[in-house]
């Protein structure tokens, strides 16, 4: 038994746009020829995997799980043809690496640098990418690493802590604590405290509240609006914080300022790739960085 890619990138359309007619538009497809092949989907299953009630279609459990393996199969699927065609094109290895914002711009540096310092003709193109984007690019085969905070584990995806990096915070260079070289976790418990993504559907925003939690107070958090920028510059012009893993000193041009935070408290740095894609040059980034790590700590501290 076999099954046909085509019909489950229909089925996994269907289900994105909660639409058969919005499917058929995006797909090229008139209506009549997507609702057969989907029809003809369900006769290969031999279950039903689609609800066509009155008031629009829903997916089924088995639709949702079909569904759930079929992005896993259709980026590998496009990973193989890309890295065949390389191969036979006699084209040089390239790893696509994408890493989330909150992963700074010298922590990059400093891991590219190193994997280089390895493998000198380790050939990278590094892609800056929201989280959830980051998710969709390794799974549809678009990425073959992602560098990122924390991520609950996914389907398809693998993953390995490369290091932990010291948690600090910045504040504009007007904040009563911007003169401070260090502050306790008492000393901003009070303050209202910036991040990227909304908690319980952020794996690093639910990371940071833990942290405040047992460091003995529940967080007032607030979702910047400044998406995509260095940690640092969230609070530029406002009375918040911000949990960053830069270094101490002044930052973003002197208008922010980070500070030591003790204890010492550590988040890792997580690498997140598709499993079962093979990729000589992510094999040997891993192994070139897996060790490395200059302000390396325990999860806690």
């Amino acid at each position: 038994m076999t099954l046909d890619l085509d019909r489950l990138e229909q089925l996994i359309a269907v289900a994105e746009e909660g639409s058969v007619t919005r499917a058929a538009t995006r797909l090229h497809l008139s209506q009549q020829a997507l609702s057969t092949s989907l029809r003809n989907l369900e006769r290969e299953v031999g279950v039903e995997l689609l609800d066509r009630g009155g008031t629009g279609i829903r997916v089924l459990p088995a639709g949702e799980a079909l569904i759930a393996d079929g992005r896993v199969l259709r980026g590998l699927a496009r990973s193989a043809l890309d890295r065949a065609r390389r191969i036979g094109r006699g084209e040089p290895d390239v790893l696509r690496l994408g890493h989330t914002p909150a992963v700074t711009g010298e922590e990059l540096g400093t891991l590219l640098h190193t994997a280089r310092t390895l493998h000198p003709h380790l050939s990278i193109e590094p892609h800056q990418e929201y989280p959830g984007t980051l998710l969709d690019r390794l799974l549809d085969g678009g990425l073959d690493l992602g560098l990122c905070r924390a991520m609950r584990p996914v389907q398809g995806l693998a993953r390995t802590t490369l290091a932990w990096h010291r948690l600090r915070i910045a504040v504009s260079a007007e904040h009563p604590l911007a003169t401070r070289d260090s502050v306790a976790f008492a000393d901003i418990a009070e303050h209202t405290i910036v991040v990227w993504g909304r908690p319980g559907t952020s794996g690093y925003t639910d990371l940071l509240v833990d942290t405040c939690r047992r460091a003995g107070f529940e967080p007032r958090v607030q979702r910047t609006e400044l998406q995509g920028v260095p940690p640092a510059t969230a609070v530029v012009g406002t009375g918040h914080i911000a949990f960053v893993t830069s270094q101490a000193g002044p930052a973003a041009g002197g208008a922010a300022h980070v500070i030591t935070l003790t204890p010492p408290t550590h988040v890792p740095l997580v690498a997140v790739w598709p499993d079962h894609a093979g990729s000589p040059a992510r094999e040997a980034f891993l192994e070139a960085v897996a060790e490395h790590d200059a302000d390396r700590g325990p999860a806690n501290g």
